[in-house]
């Protein structure tokens, strides 16, 4: 196997490349500058956004494993496909998230778009739809933490992963076969803000008050339809949310 990994520079690539070490594959591993080769990987040049350096990045790869995220999601996703089909790549895996096609804001309405332009792109692919990670939710919410009175979204829930556990099924998924969209990856608790925000304050040992607020319009909506959930068919993976607060 010979495999093309975006995104491997960031949180999620730094426990995905010591797994497929662990594995025996030594990926390439995009990156927008120069990086010196190591045991785990070797560095190409590009951009996923521009899609400069995608068609030498993806010659002679058989997998594709896009973690790559941020401004340009869809767009970025549409280039790496399409490198992809020119590049006769066997297999593109597709990081997304829980409710992409559900939650009406721009960062979720850019990863349905991905998972779109994957999806018509001709390779065959495999979709999977983490949760938050647990330290995203934690720079989110500890903000508010630090507050003598601290908001909770009201009717706002979440199922946070451990993005250890994300990067474990990223990898039992590019070291198989294509398998269209999978149960999504979310955390073994399905937790409301203010009980994240709780069970942070607990942990830094911080007695403040907690106020619950509205959140309005079509995203308060959709968070109080819980839209942005799994649903049963998740696999629930992965520590607790205050099992990481607690050695955050």
């Amino acid at each position: 196997m010979t495999m093309l990994v975006t995104g491997g520079t960031g949180n999620l690539g730094g426990h995905v490349l010591p797994l497929l070490h662990a594995a025996g594959v030594r990926p390439r591993v995009l990156s927008r500058r120069a990086r010196t080769d190591t045991a785990q990987a070797a560095y190409v040049v590009g951009d996923t956004v521009t899609g400069d350096g995608l068609d030498t990045a993806t010659a002679g790869v058989t997998t594709v494993l896009h973690m790559a995220g941020g401004r340009g999601d869809d767009r970025a996703a549409a280039q790496v496909a399409t490198a992809a089909r020119r590049a006769g790549v066997e297999h593109l895996v597709l990081v997304s998230v829980t409710g992409a096609d559900r939650l009406p804001v721009g960062y979720y309405r850019a990863k349905a778009a991905a998972e779109r332009a994957v999806q018509r792109s001709g390779v065959p692919f495999t979709v999977v739809r983490p949760a938050q990670f647990h330290d995203f939710v934690l720079r989110t919410l500890g903000r508010f933490a630090a507050w003598p009175v601290v908001p909770a979204p009201r009717a706002m829930w979440a199922e946070p992963v451990e993005v250890a556990a994300v990067a474990r099924r990223l990898v039992e998924v590019a070291l198989a076969p294509p398998q269209g969209r999978v149960p999504d990856v979310v955390g073994p608790q399905v937790l409301s803000a203010e009980q994240l925000l709780r069970t942070l304050l607990q942990a830094r040992g911080r007695d403040v008050p907690v106020v619950r607020v509205p959140v309005p319009g079509p995203v308060g909506r959709a968070c109080r339809e819980r839209v942005n959930l799994a649903g049963p068919g998740a696999l629930r993976t992965g520590g607790t949310w205050e099992q990481f607060v607690a050695g955050a």
